[in-house]
């Protein structure tokens, strides 16, 4: 069988924000790779990072240190011209749909302005007939084409992101949070069309969330995420089958089962103070809130992500 083609590789992606108090550690030495066709969530408590890295992977922000490779280009120090051209291979799906939408524009007019501006076809029937296409794709009726975004409800919405995302055929796309502002059952609805649009397209998502029972469906690979730096990342199955890292326990804790009558495992409760993430110390970031604590942690520089078991990443001094 012919390997897996890695179309995205990070080394030691780090960004760091000025503050009045010194240096703002939102994303610290991030390491990973990720596979053509395949997605890698991440996930973690809101402040973590993981919003901050999906941006910095797509350059909306620069980094301030490390490595982006994409499609065996490093794109890390690309300029904005440069990176004008890489939008039609990296596109990103947006938390809130209301606000990453114009509302002036009608739907005609959202989907079809990235095929527009990356000149991608000329005439205005070409743009039209594809603009419709795209919306047959991810489900939007077609009798929505002249209104605009307040007019429709929020699972419409994202799906007017999708197709924007869609539209100029990307290699990858960064799924931020984007089913967090909708009902339970349109985020069954969009979760099934991100599916089958990878299904369909080969697409390759970073699909981050800080829903846990969300990312076990979608992602082949899940990344744990705590003040700026990745602390587990193993296969989907892996991680909720073993997972090894204190804060990744207390996370798979808090996941309500939805059947009555069955017994929920006792909660893992996260106690103490959570460390401030300007100017860190070099020392383990959960050490503050970790039951399992040893004079070795305290004693030890930040642990780094090391392998325990096959494709199994683990940052903790303690962890086996």
């Amino acid at each position: 069988m012919a390997e897996k083609k890695i179309i995205l590789e990070v080394q030691n992606l780090t960004k760091y924000f000025d503050t009045p108090k010194g240096k703002l550690h939102a994303v610290d030495g991030v390491n990973f790779s990720i596979e053509e066709g395949k997605t890698l969530g991440i996930v973690g408590e809101s402040g973590c990072g993981k919003s901050t890295t999906g941006r910095t992977l797509l350059k909306l922000l620069e980094p301030t240190a490390g490595k982006i490779i994409f499609d065996g280009q490093d794109i890390t120090n690309y300029r904005r011209s440069q990176m004008r051209k890489m939008r039609t291979e990296m596109q990103m799906i947006f938390q809130d749909p209301f606000s990453s939408l114009d509302p002036r524009q009608s739907i005609m007019q959202l989907i079809s302005e990235p095929i527009k501006e990356h000149k991608l076809l000329n005439s205005k029937a070409e743009i039209e007939k594809r603009t419709l296409e795209l919306m047959d794709i991810v489900g939007l009726a077609r009798r929505f084409v002249n209104t605009y975004p307040h007019e429709l409800d929020g699972g419409r919405r994202q799906r007017i992101g999708i197709a924007r995302a869609l539209a100029v055929n990307p290699k990858l796309i960064v799924c931020d949070e984007p089913v967090s502002a909708l009902d339970v059952s349109i985020q069954a609805q969009i979760l099934n069309l991100l599916k089958q649009l990878q299904r369909d397209m080969g697409l390759t998502y970073i699909f981050i969330t800080h829903d846990l029972s969300v990312v076990k469906y979608f992602s082949d690979d899940i990344a744990v995420m705590y003040l700026g730096q990745m602390v587990e990342k193993a296969p989907s199955a892996e991680i909720f089958s073993n997972p090894t890292h204190p804060y990744t326990q207390a996370l798979l804790s808090a996941i309500p089962i939805p059947v009555v009558g069955k017994e929920k495992p006792p909660r893992k409760l996260l106690r103490g103070e959570i460390t401030s993430p300007v100017n860190l110390p070099d020392q383990c970031r959960f050490m503050k809130r970790c039951d399992a604590c040893q004079e070795c942690c305290q004693n030890s520089a930040n642990p780094q992500l090391r392998e325990i078991a096959p494709n199994h990443f683990v940052a903790c001094h303690i962890a086996k």
